[in-house]
């Protein structure tokens, strides 16, 4: 799709980037992913409970890993230097690990209901791989299945002003705790896991090699 979209873009003169933040002072590019169980028998949802209202036990639990394994998963939905700029306070994109009924302030909103219900990861970012990121998701969600974990409960208000726990801030962050994360390595095997810590850590180092224009204009001549 990103290919197709810069080639219809080029053939048009335009251009089209999937940078996570192109600017500072606009909003970033997302890619919300929402997910939900269903029972393959029964070909129906198992998110809601009999109501049609409420989270079922799988929901909560579902719930309970996304957001244990959140921060463990953050290369995986913001894989860039750029990334992390997107997570800024106000700006759509979360910061807080955390979630609620349709609240567009945290890391994890959870909508509709009955067998529409579902949980949609507000964390990823357009420049992520989107295979990535959703495999990062189901198995953080499952994660918390197959351990019955508990979320803590539903956040009402300002996520951006919440004692919450944070989305790591910078790639070099991220990349800490993917590698040292159990279920990361289990979820994606030895040689995946490998595979893009070593894209994470070049992407890192390119960008430690090189000097922005940014510390150039601050430091070149009040240094």
């Amino acid at each position: 799709y990103k290919n197709g979209a810069k080639e219809i873009a080029s053939l048009a003169g335009r251009a089209i980037t999937f940078m996570a933040k192109y600017r500072i002072d606009e909003v970033g590019s997302s890619c919300h992913v929402h997910s939900s169980l269903w029972d393959i028998d029964s070909d129906r949802s198992v998110m809601a409970d009999e109501s049609g209202h409420g989270l079922s036990d799988t929901f909560r639990w579902y719930l309970g890993g996304l957001l244990e394994t959140a921060a463990d998963f953050a290369l995986c939905w913001a894989p860039f230097v750029n990334s992390y700029k997107r997570y800024q306070a106000g700006s759509w994109a979360p910061t807080a690990i955390g979630w609620g009924t349709d609240n567009r302030t945290l890391g994890f909103r959870v909508v509709g209901h009955g067998q529409g219900m579902r949980v949609e990861s507000r964390v990823p970012g357009a420049d992520c791989n989107p295979y990535v990121a959703l495999a990062a998701t189901i198995a953080g969600g499952l994660h918390g299945v197959a351990n019955k974990i508990e979320p803590a409960a539903a956040f009402e208000g300002n996520g951006y002003e919440a004692d919450l726990p944070r989305i790591p801030s910078t790639l070099v962050e991220a990349i800490d705790r993917f590698e040292h994360s159990a279920v990361a390595k289990a979820a994606f095997g030895e040689d995946a896991h490998f595979h893009l810590l070593h894209m994470a850590k070049h992407e890192w180092r390119a960008f430690n090699n090189h000097v922005t224009d940014w510390e150039l204009r601050r430091n070149f001549e009040r240094l």
